[in-house]
């Protein structure tokens, strides 16, 4: 072979090197990002190529899928009782994909997760189409829709919680949607997800894990259990040495007020404290204890941190602050914020004799052959406050509930515990006020439902605003639809 054919050989050469590398670099290097890639229509309609599995509540599915005349994706995804369990859920959709729970396990839901590989390949030699599997959660049916006929067309959301395993049993938010409008491609589906974005109420915000609210009295658990831990006061009987005015600490005439001005808050116990809802006496005890140690106390029950339910939970805030703001964040103002499951953690922990577990909606993830590959197990998350603390807390929050016009009569012979909030909301309370109601029930077998609910807006006068008014019926009948299933089984 002459010079001039040896070059053009090893040039040629190269070429094929080079194309198998790229070949190679492609295929093992990118190919998860290829086909991942937001771009790639090809693994889009692969995903609607045959039914998905579904989302179970009490042992029933949620969702479904239905056959469409569409040549490329042939199936699309359908809902039972759409805006009710969407919080839930979350869409599905062939042109704007998947969020919440179908996004979380849509390799499940798809039946692409490597842990289906066997099951897949027995589809394959079989000759039977590519199956999803099933994602089986901890929610309750009857307490979902309890909270979501309670809300209503209030803007607001509820958080219920199984205080003794995490596992969430509600978790509405209104108003809602139907991800039914917009689960294809078509110029329909575009304009109903073009009118849902453009709404100013934000149908597709999931309030109870993804909006932070000023607390309020609410957060007056978290500094009652503080205060309680570091000594400042030996139980919930013991006079706190408040005076009336309180004035915030290194102000001149800052005044705090309270609801009640008869006297009750003057050196009120933290029971009478949290009876009446004083500000004074917990603004008070926010200073006493301090800063990093109420943070570390917020911290503790789930503050400053984002929880994963598997679906992301916004991180709550008890910020570094100054004193007079460390004060008033322990009332529940200045710049705390919470989400609805946040306090219905706080509400859990109590509950559950100060042990906080780990909030969580997905119990299992079940192949198309109905065996088990995922099966979660409860977790504890922190120790905020210890039993003896614990119990305190929980015979002043019953008695601010026995003491209150709350009804409680539907739930029976139990043990009930609460809170109510009222929220400042705007510049200088400009704004209708956020109303909130934190809660508990305790059986002879335990405790098995804490509940939050904020009632943003719901269309009143603003004197007509009120935890106990607003908040606390909704949370009543969650509680009484879980302890009814309980009784049942």
């Amino acid at each position: 072979m002459n010079k001039p054919m040896r070059r053009v050989a090893v040039f040629c050469g190269l070429l094929v090197l080079a194309l198998l590398l790229r070949v190679n670099w492609v295929q093992f290097v990118q190919a998860d990002d290829l086909q991942e890639d937001q771009h790639n229509r090809r693994v889009n309609i692969e995903r609607y190529a045959h039914p998905r599995g579904d989302i179970i509540v009490d042992g029933q599915p949620i969702t479904g899928s239905q056959e469409t005349d569409d040549p490329d994706y042939r199936y699309e995804r359908t809902w039972t009782d759409p805006e009710m369990w969407a919080p839930v859920t979350g869409r599905s959709s062939q042109a704007f994909g998947t969020s919440f729970l179908e996004g979380v396990n849509d390799s499940i839901l798809t039946g692409d997760d490597d842990r289906l590989f066997f099951n897949n390949t027995i589809d394959m030699f079989t000759g039977e189409d590519q199956r999803g599997g099933n994602v089986v959660t901890t929610l309750n049916g009857e307490a979902q829709r309890a909270a979501f006929e309670g809300l209503g067309d209030a803007k607001g959301a509820v958080a219920a919680i199984n205080p003794e395993t995490g596992e969430i049993l509600a978790l509405a938010s209104t108003p809602s949607y139907d991800p039914s409008t917009f689960a294809g491609y078509g110029a329909e589906d575009q304009e109903a997800w073009e009118a849902l974005n453009d709404d100013e109420d934000k149908p597709m915000l999931n309030r109870a894990l993804r909006e932070t609210y000023p607390p309020g009295s609410t957060f007056k658990v978290v500094t009652a259990a503080a205060a309680l831990e570091n000594g400042l006061v030996d139980d919930v009987d013991t006079e706190t040495e408040t005076p009336e005015p309180y004035y915030l600490p290194e102000t001149d005439d800052v005044e705090l007020g309270n609801q009640v001005d008869t006297g009750e808050c003057v050196d009120a116990t933290v029971r009478e404290a949290i009876r009446y809802s004083c500000n004074t006496v917990f603004a008070k005890l926010s200073d006493e204890v301090g800063n990093e140690d109420m943070i570390e106390m917020a911290e503790e029950f789930g503050f400053n941190d984002e929880h994963f339910t598997p679906v992301r939970a916004d991180a709550s805030s008890y910020p570094p602050d100054n004193r007079p703001q460390n004060a008033q964040a322990g009332i529940g103002q200045a710049s705390n914020r919470a989400t609805p499951l946040q306090m219905a953690m706080v509400a859990s922990a109590v509950a559950n004799n100060g042990t906080l577990m780990e909030p969580y909606m997905v119990d299992q993830l079940i192949a198309p052959n109905l065996n088990v590959i995922e099966q979660h197990d409860p977790e504890e998350r922190s120790q905020p406050l210890s039993s003896d603390n614990a119990q305190l807390l929980q015979s002043a929050m019953e008695t601010m509930v026995d003491e209150s016009s709350i009804d409680t009569s539907a739930l029976g012979d139990v043990r009930i515990g609460g809170k109510t909030g009222t929220a400042q909301h705007g510049e200088n309370n400009s704004e209708t006020p956020y109303a909130w109601f934190i809660s508990y029930a305790i059986t002879e077998e335990g405790s098995p439902v804490a509940v939050a609910v904020v009632v943003e807006d719901a269309g009143v006068a603003r004197d007509d605003v009120s935890g106990s008014g607003l908040a606390a019926p909704i949370a009543v009948d969650v509680m009484e639809a879980v302890l009814a299933g309980e009784n049942e089984g």
